[in-house]
């Protein structure tokens, strides 16, 4: 007897409605909770027992609701020391401002700032460690700090023969990979590696690749250990439990940082120091806007945003984000293409961060001379296709191929 279906509705990647059959019961199914690496104590423990301990941490290091240097204080780990990206390890600086040397008031640990002027770790910082933990949520784009953070932490670790141990988090814009791919001209701090601006890599696999590709100062690999996701590939549409930095807020802003980060290397707000930031752009002059918002001084988030003040002419694209970013599963150039044409302002649209932020000199030279976007899409292969193929040997997950 054949099996009784039910016709579900769905939406294709164009956005047409298709229908999905699935037999009786099993859309009765519950999804296994993803566990992070963090969250897998049985694993990471026995790598830390007897050890004295360095960790890169923000916010987002959590069990549950638990930060984990509480955690691994109460299980006996000897923490010796707490290392400080952008925004601090407590979250409460701003998008590029400074972190200071401190120490933490709820355990007494020093934290040293991976900051501003001292991005990688000084011998005398890791002297008397035996391992540095990583544990940070990523975003997915190349732009987003923690990647090269954790990058020159690999590097001063091998170089001082310190373990490196990180305990990866599901990669929200792990579900596709696009953008140019970085050309070594334009490497900086907000883009270290040849990868495309949505890598598709957890930070784990992204160490992986690092270490195995010799991307560390000298050629030199560290030595690595991952703490695994469970119940996660890279299909999965993950909604973070809490926001990964101030001024991505919720999904849709996760979903739209990519491709509206671009906005960042232009005269154009994105939105800081508003409720939405990364889910509007917009501009005083901007005459194609249809909402308007002024932004304001924000502790912690935005303290001294754009336009800070002024009234801002500009588009609300929240709902857009949520939408066709997961079902295309690539970056959106049209209003960057339409702002730079609504504005009429040629090569001082640009701020000299452009090409850093694109990864390369091309996309400005591009937009300037109206190149459609396909066509420009178009010109990110071949090297798109062979980092694809690159990226293939670092996974630690099923991929949404």
């Amino acid at each position: 007897m054949a099996a009784v279906l039910l016709l579900s509705l769905t939406q294709t990647a164009c956005g047409q409605a298709a229908f999905e059959a699935k037999p009786l019961g099993q859309e009765e199914t519950a999804p296994v909770p993803v566990r992070t690496g963090a969250d897998r104590t049985e694993q990471w423990l026995p790598l830390l027992k007897g050890k004295k301990v360095g960790l890169i941490a923000n916010p987002t290091s959590r069990i549950g609701q638990t930060h984990l240097v509480d955690t691994m204080l109460s299980l006996g780990v000897q923490v010796s020391k707490v290392f400080a990206p952008e925004h601090g390890f407590r979250g409460d600086h701003g998008a590029g401002e400074k972190v200071s040397d401190e120490k933490d008031e709820r355990t007494g640990l020093p934290v040293v700032s991976l900051y501003g002027s001292h991005k990688k770790p000084l011998p005398a910082d890791l002297k008397g460690l035996d391992v540095v933990v990583f544990d940070i949520q990523d975003v997915g784009a190349r732009f987003y700090t923690y990647i090269s953070t954790m990058h020159y932490a690999m590097e001063a670790c091998a170089e001082n023969n310190v373990a490196f141990v990180v305990l990866d988090r599901p990669n929200p814009n792990g579900f596709y990979v696009d953008g140019p791919v970085l050309d070594d001209s334009v490497k900086s701090f907000i883009g270290m590696h040849p990868i495309p601006i949505v890598h598709g890599m957890t930070v784990g696999e992204l160490a992986r690749m690092i270490n195995g590709e010799g991307w560390l100062e000298g050629g030199r690999a560290c030595n690595l250990q991952v703490v695994t996701c469970e119940h996660w590939d890279h299909s999965m549409f993950y909604e973070l439990p809490m926001k990964p930095s101030p001024n991505l807020p919720d999904m849709a802003s996760i979903y739209l940082y990519p491709s509206l980060c671009l906005f960042e290397g232009t005269v154009m707000s994105v939105g800081r120091g508003t409720d939405k930031p990364f889910q509007v752009f917009g501009h005083p002059d901007f005459k194609a806007g249809k909402i308007t918002f002024t932004p304001q001084s924000i502790p912690g988030a935005a303290p001294d945003p754009k336009f800070k003040g002024e009234l801002c002419k500009g588009m609300d694209v929240t709902e857009f984000g949520d939408i066709y970013i997961k079902n295309a599963g690539r970056l959106y150039l049209f209003w960057l293409l339409e702002a730079y044409r609504d504005m009429n302002m040629g090569k001082d649209f640009f701020r000299s961060s452009f090409d850093k932020l694109a990864g390369n000199h091309a996309l400005r030279r591009q937009i300037m001379a109206q190149v459609q976007e396909e066509d420009i899409r178009k010109s990110w292969e071949p090297a798109l296709s062979d980092f694809k193929q690159l990226r293939r040997k670092y996974l630690l997950y099923p991929d949404f191929e």
